[in-house]
């Protein structure tokens, strides 16, 4: 696995591992917390240094999950974990970055990963509540105090980053960025490249659309996330396949995965990009680890670069209320 520096010297696998599934959002969870403790073990194994979770992610069990898994590979590792909900009755009720609730996650946050430090604490999302200034301020204490060593935002807008890191500096941010979610292109990205920030991409697969493994006849489990994203309808999710079509065809001609091809994809857009795709079962942590070595030709990337536009990309990828907590 080669390796890449985000921002201030934070170096990592080229791909990380999102865990927020091994606990939530995709069906029924895995029964198995021995089954996930050997992926994440795993993935460690196989090259894997970088590993995302956050409070929210259960709530909490997720953390617990990582910590547990990890414990033993701590010198390997870099953890992220997240902050920025007010969670109440074991789930959250909205945003909440005051300092001080901050302070008292970064501790509970601390207990359950089974860490001295938190390697890299993220806001989750941009509370319109709290300045910004006083969260990078917050947190600028923590990695004082040694609590934490690296500051991230999640779907902030270019501006706040800015606004951010002028008062503490943001190792890495982190959006959701894939062939067909192209957000961050016009503003963030430019301003992470300017600042020397890293940017890591989440649902890089596109929730698993851009694997082909997503077809129109798909029905959504019980408690699948999916189900109530407006890309994900079944209209729009028909319409949306002709992307995914032709990255299955680049993919076949180069005797790799779509997924591969998706993330191969994200690496070359520049070397400070770390995608962390998300996954219960070992095999696709191979696979989307093997995606380093998936050579794109300049045509073939210059191809890519203009299929979401060409081809179309039908439904939000969040719905209204989420959707309203984004690009801040």
């Amino acid at each position: 696995m080669h390796t890449r520096i985000l921002g201030q010297g934070l170096r990592v696998s080229a791909i990380g591992l999102g865990a927020m599934g091994m606990s939530q959002s995709y069906g029924p969870n895995p029964g198995d917390r021995d089954a996930m403790i050997g992926v994440l073990r795993g993935a460690v194994d196989r090259g894997v240094t970088f590993f995302d979770t956050a409070e929210v992610y259960g709530p909490y069990v997720n953390e617990e999950l990582v910590g547990e898994a990890l414990a033993p590979l701590r010198d390997q590792v870099v953890i992220a974990t997240k902050f920025g909900w007010r969670i109440e009755d074991g789930r959250s009720v909205g945003l909440d970055s005051r300092p001080g609730q901050i302070r008292r996650v970064a501790d509970a946050s601390l207990r359950r990963l089974r860490v001295d430090a938190i390697d890299l604490f993220y806001q989750h999302r941009v509370d319109p509540d709290v300045p910004v200034e006083d969260v990078a301020g917050a947190v600028a204490e923590l990695v004082q105090a040694g609590k934490v060593r690296h500051f991230g935002l999640s779907e902030a807008a270019a501006a706040t980053i800015r606004r951010a890191h002028a008062v503490h500096p943001v190792t890495a941010v982190q959006s959701e960025y894939s062939l067909w979610t192209r957000d961050p292109e016009p503003e963030v990205l430019p301003t992470c490249a300017e600042l020397g920030i890293g940017f890591v991409p989440f649902s890089p697969l596109g929730k698993g659309f851009l694997t082909g493994t997503v077809t129109a006849a798909t029905e959504f489990t019980p408690g699948d996330v999916r189900a109530g994203i407006p890309r994900f309808a079944a209209g729009n999710r028909a319409a949306n396949l002709a992307l995914v079509e032709h990255v299955t065809g680049l993919a076949r001609a180069k005797g790799v995965t779509p997924g591969q091809v998706a993330l191969a994809w994200l690496l070359a857009q520049h070397p400070r990009i770390v995608p962390i795709p998300g996954t219960r079962r070992l095999e696709r942590v191979e696979e989307n680890a093997a995606a380093t070595a998936v050579p794109l030709s300049a045509d073939e990337l210059a191809d890519l670069d203009d299929l979401a536009a060409r081809v179309g990309v039908r439904g939000d990828r969040y719905n209204q209320h989420h959707m309203s907590m984004v690009g801040r």
